[in-house]
């Protein structure tokens, strides 16, 4: 148990904190409307569907107030930078953003169905008073004039049509009704279009749905407008529910009971999500700034297993370790913005990207720039950037362990190019004494393009009798025959035969136990960040793994685990 906090205590305490609120606010709501005198009247033609579309409501709210916030990425930046001097574990929490905003996000459309059936068995339940199906009482509520706008309770005013066709015309000519359609239609795109298999095949589908959430922001802002939820209000005299209930004949006509009069709430859902839209207007705004500065291209490489490295320069770029931009090419797209981890050094005056060919977009890129001519400058590129990630709390560790599988390398190359700096420099605020570096790849084509890095750190290591500080552990996960039986014939060499390092390289997946025990073993009183970019699913073995080797006694190793989100 004491593992399991080191690793996600507060996460735990957060996402409590947030079911807490959203509980409480359900509850709140759902007995304002369920036991409140004033609703009496309309909780008799509506019954207990009144209080279970207003409570989900009152979530909602609440719900579209953060949805926008985890994807201002400027905030978030701006809120890392101002941490820097708290704990990493509140730093930390800040790399969790997007699994946050699909969090909102699942809350946000179980509320939305619980809302709309509510709703819809209310304006059913309405038309029927209004046809006049229930008791006297209800009929007597339906029929209360509209003069002014402001006696009615029952909203359904037309019933010169089929009655079966009210709740229909009533949906979609009232504000209410409308706004509800368009909000609903565009949030089903929305989530559907960001399923994992969608947003993976089909990523510009997902782009383009994705800001619907204009069109749902909008809808949201007027839905309440209709004020079809109507409360009885003061009058004077009083009108008496308790005795006047049973006496809706004579409403009017004595003084004890007169006509009951009604009025729609304020409409409050903008008060919400004013302040979120505003950020992230000016979120907007940031990056269109951005957008239109200058960029320009110091270098094209194209590395094998067809990957793109691009080295670009701006004015008043200033990048930290393991962050990362956005990239958009109008050439391709003009709306389309895609991240990538820079693998540049801060200490470098350009930075870089190396981009693999995963989809139609990076296919293009890589299309456009290999028809270049000769020396000449690539397409017009759009940066926005860069962002915070876990990578850049990598040199607040005294040990590290980085894992990459595949491209996702990425961030350390920026992070072991640094550390080749530093040690140039003799950098005296280096406080990391020990590097474990791990790169998971299915083809050897990939190790090409990191490989001259890694030998140049080897021979810096050697050179300033530092060879301990850097272990690093090449895993190829596939071959064939023919590299098989290339590895065989070199095998006594002293360099590796695949990537040329004296390293030799892995075959298989790495035994993480034997990896962290190891690591533990060699490090017994030190706190351990391990770093990973790649999949999901080696994730969550990283994430066991550090909760079963962490030690709850301050004076023993402790891992924590950080992950590349974008």
């Amino acid at each position: 148990m004491g593992n399991w906090i080191i690793n996600h205590g507060l996460t735990s305490f957060i996402l409590v904190v947030w079911m807490g609120i959203n509980i409480f606010l359900f509850v709140w709501f759902y007995f304002f409307y369920d036991l409140g005198p004033q609703f009496f009247y309309t909780r008799h033609l509506l019954g207990a569907a009144l209080a279970w579309a207003r409570a989900p409501a009152a979530v909602l709210n609440f719900n579209c107030l953060l949805i926008l916030l985890p994807v201002c990425r400027n905030l978030l930046s701006l809120i890392r930078g101002s941490f820097m001097c708290c704990g990493r574990t509140m730093r930390k929490q800040l790399d969790k953003n997007l699994s946050f905003h699909k969090l909102v996000a699942y809350m946000i459309g179980l509320m939305t169905a619980v809302h709309i059936i509510a709703h819809l068995l209310n304006v059913e339940w309405y038309n029927n008073s209004r046809q006049g199906v229930y008791d006297k009482l209800s009929i007597a509520l339906s029929n209360l004039e509209d003069t002014d706008n402001t006696t009615y309770l029952n909203p359904i005013r037309k019933t010169d049509i089929d009655p079966q066709q009210i709740p229909t015309y009533f949906v979609f000519t009232t504000i209410a009704g409308l706004t509800g359609v368009i909000i609903t239609l565009a949030l089903i795109l929305i989530i559907t279009s960001s399923m994992e298999v969608i947003r993976r095949s089909y990523f510009e589908v997902f782009w383009y749905t994705h800001h619907l959430f204009i069109i749902f922001f909008a809808g949201l802002v007027f839905h309440g407008a209709g004020r079809i939820v109507r409360s009885q209000q003061t009058t004077d005299p009083v009108h008496n529910v308790t005795f006047c209930k049973d006496r809706s004949d004579e409403w009017g006509r004595i003084p004890e009971c007169p006509i009951p009069q009604f009025a729609g709430g304020f409409p409050q859902t903008w008060m919400w999500v004013i302040g979120p839209m505003i950020l992230y207007l000016c979120e907007r705004l940031v990056r269109f700034i951005r957008y239109m500065q200058r960029v320009t291209y110091r270098k094209i490489v194209m590395r094998p297993s067809k990957v793109l490295e691009l080295q670009l320069v701006k004015s008043g770029f200033k990048m930290d370790v393991g962050q990362y931009i956005f990239l958009n090419c109008p050439a391709i797209s003009q709306l389309e913005w895609h991240p990538f981890t820079m693998t540049s050094a801060p200490e470098e005056d350009f930075f870089s990207v190396h981009i693999r060919s995963a989809g139609d977009w990076t296919d293009k890129l890589i299309d456009i720039v290999q028809n270049l001519p000769e020396g000449a400058q690539g397409p017009k590129m759009g940066v926005d950037g860069p962002f915070g990630t876990a990578s850049e709390d990598v040199f607040d560790y005294e040990v590290s362990m980085l894992v990459g599988a595949g491209i996702g390398v990425t961030p350390f190359a920026s992070i072991l190019k640094s550390i080749w700096y530093k040690f140039k420099e003799s950098n005296p605020k280096l406080r990391t004494r020990k590097i474990y570096f791990y790169w998971l790849c299915r083809e050897t084509h990939a190790f090409e393009w990191f490989a001259d890095l890694l030998q140049v750190l080897e021979k810096e290591m050697e050179e300033r009798g530092m060879g301990d500080f850097l272990t690093y552990k090449l895993y190829l996960t596939g071959w064939d025959q023919s590299t098989a039986h290339h590895v065989r014939v070199r095998f006594d060499q002293d360099t590796d035969a695949v990537t040329g390092l004296k390293q030799k390289t892995h075959y298989g997946r790495p035994i993480w136990d034997k990896e962290f025990e190891q690591v533990r073993k060699e490090n017994p009183m030190s706190v351990v960040g391990t770093f990973l970019c790649g999949p999901v699913a080696l994730g969550k073995v990283l994430e066991k793994k550090c909760v079963k080797y962490s030690d709850v006694d301050p004076r023993k190793t402790k891992f924590y685990f950080n992950k590349e989100n974008f």
